[in-house]
């Protein structure tokens, strides 16, 4: 069969003639679930993907997780003013070479994250100057304390937000979970390509 009768048949199939341009593709219809239990959903969504959620009742009780988390650990903070509310110091650092140092060296990572996505337990990090991507992708254990309000149900409500990422960061990170790969013989390993251990508290 020649592929002119092949086409043929494709486009009676379809609908459509030789030459014809094709339709004008539909808007873009961006569907917000409802954002009721929003917290609740995350941080099972959290726990279904091996991660470690926890529902702080207060700026205090997250400093107090976080504290319980880091003792006897070498960590590094991240510069996020919502990490200072809760009474965690930033790690002293002047150059990207001293944070590569530190954060390769570390323990732990804590940082805040820009967004939280409550279908799937994953944190949106945005890399910037209070938020260097290092921290959470170098230490072996990361720890996020996340403030409530930046929990959106899921990447729709993320891309109404913010429609045009690379406007606002050079990078933009989604983390579900520890690191894990299958790539060798199908068999997976936690912890090969960053922290094999992930812990959200929410605020």
């Amino acid at each position: 069969m020649s592929r002119e009768n092949i086409l043929h048949k494709v486009r009676t199939a379809i609908g459509r003639s030789a030459g014809q341009p094709p339709a004008a593709p539909p808007a873009v219809r961006l569907r917000l679930p409802a954002k009721e239990n929003l917290e609740r959903k995350f941080l099972d969504a959290v726990a279904s993907v091996a991660g470690k959620p926890y529902l702080a009742a207060s700026k205090e009780d997250a400093r107090a997780y976080a504290d319980s988390l880091s003792a006897g650990k070498k960590i590094v903070v991240s510069r996020s003013a919502s990490l200072a509310e809760c009474g965690l110091t930033a790690s002293e650092y002047s150059t990207k070479d001293e944070l590569r140092d530190l954060c390769a060296s570390a323990d732990l990572g804590i940082t805040s994250a820009d967004y939280a996505l409550a279908d799937s337990g994953t944190l949106v990090m945005m890399s910037s100057p209070e938020e260097a991507r290092m921290i959470s992708l170098l230490p072996v254990m990361h720890l996020a304390i996340v403030p409530r309000e930046r929990i959106l149900s899921g990447l729709d409500e993320l891309f109404t937000l913010v429609p045009l990422p690379a406007d606002r960061t050079s990078s933009m990170v989604f983390i579900t979970g520890g690191s894990r790969t299958a790539d060798i013989e199908m068999i997976l390993v936690r912890g090969v390509h960053g922290p094999g251990e992930v812990h959200v508290v929410v605020v």
